[in-house]
């Protein structure tokens, strides 16, 4: 378990990242059904959810199983972040942590998410005001720099001095987006600098990618992203890969058919059926990739129009997999 030196904050080593699109309510109760011990919402725009948008309120909704749970709010606007905050106060979680890490452009073209790596001044003041108006621990999401690492020191002590309780950080700038290689010894930097949890970030695919994060940088804790994708099974194997130095026998067909169809039990219960199974469709692919002969599979499920299309779809995988 991550603790800070301050009361109150305490997270497992491995973490469910706040993945766009995907971090849904039905993603993360499946993932924590397969062994993940804390996970984020979606990201969430402060300026939406001072609006109390209809789209916002539905990514932030949440269960009693659902716990601990990490909210990721997104802004640069003071004034938008508190109201934010204000609209957050009926809500239960665990951890609010401040997105400085965002590459899309859509999102650093309006100076927020990693845009703010420019602006390390005002970074600072708003953490400051998240971490004096917040009632749950403040954490920061951040990458190595916009487009150099060299300041990236400097705006970590700089969230520590404004008092958050640990930072999360992607080893590469926002230039590099997701290209690349991931900088293992900035990161290993700022940990040996910092007296707070430093959460390492960045191709965690699998139980040897977390082992090698925790190893060449010492950090704290890892977070789980795209390695997530189609595979709830990582947060067991990482655990064990840890702790025996073992892997787990990768899921037959079977199993993977099984998780399918949870999670699109849980999908359709939460979305109903046409939405649902617009958002599962990627999730079939991510599912069966690397699997031969699954192309074809792949093109049909996106044509799937309901749930028994999808279950036919699920079990022509097992057969295809079976008879390989």
């Amino acid at each position: 378990m991550i603790r800070s030196t301050k009361p109150g904050f305490l997270l497992p080593l491995i973490i469910l990242a706040p993945l766009s699109g995907i971090s849904s309510l039905p993603f993360r109760v499946l993932n924590r059904e397969f062994g993940c011990r804390f996970a984020f919402s979606e990201m969430i725009s402060a300026r939406s959810l001072s609006y109390s948008s209809r789209r916002t309120m539905e990514m932030l909704k949440s269960n009693a199983y659902d716990r601990p749970l990490g909210i990721q709010l997104l802004g640069a606007d003071t004034y938008y972040i508190l109201k934010a905050l204000d609209r957050l106060k009926d809500l239960k979680f665990d951890v609010l942590d401040f997105n400085a890490a965002c590459p899309r452009k859509k999102v650093t073209s309006h100076g927020k998410g990693a845009a703010l790596l420019r602006e390390a001044g005002k970074l600072k003041e708003i953490l400051k005001t998240l971490v004096k108006e917040c009632w749950v621990p403040v954490t920061l999401k951040m990458r190595l720099g916009w487009d150099s690492r060299e300041y990236c020191l400097d705006i970590a002590k700089a969230a520590q001095d404004a008092g958050v309780n640990a930072v999360f950080v992607h080893g590469r700038t926002c230039v590099q987006g997701y290209r690349g290689e991931v900088d293992y010894s900035a990161i290993r930097k700022i940990k040996r600098n910092l007296n707070i949890p430093v959460i390492g970030s960045g191709d965690i695919l699998s139980p040897e990618a977390a082992k090698k994060m925790l190893d060449k940088t010492g950090c704290d804790g890892v977070v789980v992203a795209r390695g997530a994708l189609g595979n709830p099974w990582i947060f067991r194997e990482i655990e064990e890969f840890l702790s025996k130095g073992k892997m787990i026998s990768r899921p037959s067909p079977e199993e993977v058919a099984r998780a399918m169809k949870r999670q699109l039990d849980l999908t359709i219960d939460f979305y109903g059926e046409r939405n649902a199974l617009i958002k599962f469709r990627k999730f079939y692919i991510w599912y069966t990739r690397g699997f031969t002969k699954t192309k074809p599979l792949r093109i049909n499920a996106a044509k799937a129009r309901s749930k028994l299309d999808m279950l036919e779809l699920i079990e022509e995988f097992v057969s295809i997999r079976r008879n390989d």
